[in-house]
């Protein structure tokens, strides 16, 4: 049977950067590599909200992705 182990995480920040010259909606990214894989969902939310206020853009959106390596 498969295992997986959790091996890194990042963080992403969408931020609105408002309507463009044909009025559609430009999406702006914040990219934050190697975040600990043990924290926890309150923990980046509280950190990525801080992180919101230093930006020129208003937050939208906190993303999470984790990486896993497959053993057998």
């Amino acid at each position: 049977m498969a295992t997986a182990a959790l091996i890194d995480s990042a963080m992403r920040l969408e931020l609105d950067g408002g309507l463009d010259a044909d009025n559609k909606p430009v999406v702006k990214y914040k990219n934050f590599a190697h975040v600990k894989t043990s924290s926890t969902p309150d923990q980046l939310y509280a950190v990525a909200n801080a992180l919101s206020g230093l930006q020129v853009y208003p937050l939208v959106m906190i993303t999470r992705n984790d990486s896993f390596a497959i053993h057998s």
